[in-house]
Parts: structure tokens; sequence; C-alpha cells
């Protein structure tokens, strides 16, 4: 099997990249431009690695026929104003890789939307709502996601899959910076017994889901008959006090939280995954709690960098 990952130096791409090449035994060719990734991220990657804008044509037939696209370049940071640049990556970005899909008649594309889609709807959130995103990231994900469902309608032979991340954390994160997840930056602090700071009063809760579940719900989707978005979450939301709980105990610490008025106006008080589609459908089913997920991240990767 030969797959392609593009943003495979990012986050989530390397992971799904290592997997699918130590797992699955597969020859895994990565496309990323380095604008975001770590090559760190894939040390004793034994595949190829395409240095390139995914809006560019020049990879296509560097990178030729593969059996399946994960499609994980994006601009993920949430804080870019630059609604032009945000679209020309995520939203045209994506149809430069559907493009190459018809090209080389690769029939089964696996993209990255996200959570952020649902901005501050109810909780919990299910794909069938209508998107109500509260910032131009959020607005570029759902646009792609239109562009999926136009494409898989006038090309009925394809399948086009995309998996709407909640809040991801895990290993291969840490080249983000201040944009790594709320865990990791908890981690860091409580790890230099310094007080975990969170929002007033740290009970805001997020659908935290471990990275190895995304990996699974993206190998899912390779055996998914039915083109369509689908939610990636624990589907149990928790408190942020509970992950510095969490942390205090893996860590062997008791460090109190120091809580500090939130600056934000507009500030997403829950997130939750209904998750009923993706198991109906897609087969996925998360196999780490927030607890198992902290602990394995810790213990086995942060403890040992």
């Amino acid at each position: 099997m030969r797959v392609l990952v593009s943003g495979g130096c990012g986050f989530i791409g390397s992971n799904i990249a290592k997997t699918m090449e130590e797992e699955f035994k597969a020859n895994v060719v990565v496309v990323d431009d380095f604008s975001s990734g770590s090559f760190k991220n894939l040390l004793g990657f034994k595949g190829d690695i395409v240095a390139s804008d995914i809006n560019s044509v020049e990879w296509w037939d560097k990178v030729g026929y593969v059996d399946v696209i994960f499609h994980q370049a994006a601009i993920t940071d949430t804080t870019v104003t630059d609604e032009k640049k945000m679209m020309e990556v995520n939203v045209e970005g994506f149809r430069s890789v559907l493009n190459y899909a018809l090209k080389y008649k690769v029939k089964r594309i696996i993209y990255a939307s996200s959570a952020a889609v649902y901005g501050n709807l109810p909780c919990p959130m299910k794909e069938d709502m209508t998107p109500s995103p509260q910032n131009i990231y959020g607005f570029s994900k759902a646009i792609m996601d239109n562009v999926a469902r136009d494409f898989y309608e006038k090309n009925p032979d394809y399948k086009v899959i995309g998996l709407r991340y909640f809040n991801v954390y895990g290993p291969g994160e840490y080249h983000k910076g201040r944009f790594a997840s709320m865990i990791y930056q908890l981690y860091l602090q409580i790890k230099e017994n310094k007080r975990p700071r969170v929002f007033k009063y740290g009970e805001q809760m997020r659908d935290f889901v471990y990275v190895k579940d995304v990996v699974n719900a993206n190998i899912c989707a390779m055996e998914c008959e039915m083109s369509g978005v689908y939610n990636v979450g624990s589907g149990k939301p928790e408190s942020f006090n509970y992950v510095i709980e969490c942390l205090n105990k893996v860590l062997g610490k008791n460090l109190e939280p120091e809580y500090f008025d939130n600056p934000y106006s507009f500030y997403q008080n829950k997130t939750e995954a209904d998750l009923r589609r993706s198991k109906s459908i897609l087969n996925y089913k998360p196999s780490y709690s927030l607890y198992d997920g902290i602990m394995d991240y810790v213990k086995n990767y942060l403890e040992k960098k």
C-alpha cells in the first residue's frame, strides 16, 4: 500500500505517517512546506518527503499514484486573522488535493475538518448542525466540508471522509509552542512546580481526544463506505480543573490552580462530540479516557524527551 500524508511533518500528520509506516508497512510519501511542521516529528521515518506548498502542482508528479490520501496540511493557528491567507491555504489547498486525486484516480481521500465549525453551538455537537464558526479558521473548515460534499456528489465512485477533530493532544505537538494543547501547556507549568494558570474558575469543559484515537479514526476512515463528515472526540467533556487533577496525579504533585480573568469576549465554555454517527458508520470508538491519555502521554513521551 502506498499513501500520501499532506502536512506529514505536523502534529497529527506525523502520527498518521509513522503509524502507517510502522503498523501497516505502507510506503508513505509526505508533502509539507515546513511552514509549521518540524522534521523532528519524523526522525527515523523511512519514506519520502516532498517539500512543497500544497497549492502548487509541482508535487503531483513527484508523488504520483497512491492508494489513500490523508490530507492534514492546513493553517491550524486560530489566531491568524488574514482571511485571504487562511482560505487560500485551507480551502484552495484542499481543492488542489482533490484535483490531484482526480488526475491520478486516487479514490479515497481522508481530510482534517474541525470541531471549530460548530463555534458555540449547544452540546453535544452533531454533524448535521448548521455550522456556526466564530473565526476564519473554523469558517475555512466549514467551506472545506462544502467543497468535499460537492466533489463526492459529482464523483460518486470517490470516497471523501472528513474528520471533525475536537481538542487533540499528544506526542508530536511540542513544536507548536504556545499553540500546543492546554494539556501540554499545563504539564510544562506543573513540571516546573508552578501553579497551573487557567481562566476563572477552571470549570470550562473540553472534549479532549488523545492523538492515538485520532490516528485510529483515520484508519477507520480507510474502510468507511459512506462519504461525509464524522466527529472525532472522546465523547466525554472534562473540565480544566480535572486536567490539572490528572496531571498532578501522574506527576506526583499537588499544585493548586491559579485562576485569572478571561480576556476574550467570545469563548467556548464547552465542547462535546456526539459520536453516534462516527460509531455506527465510521466504526470509530475512542480507547483513551482523559486520565489514561495523559498517563500515556506523560510517562511514555514527555518524560522521555
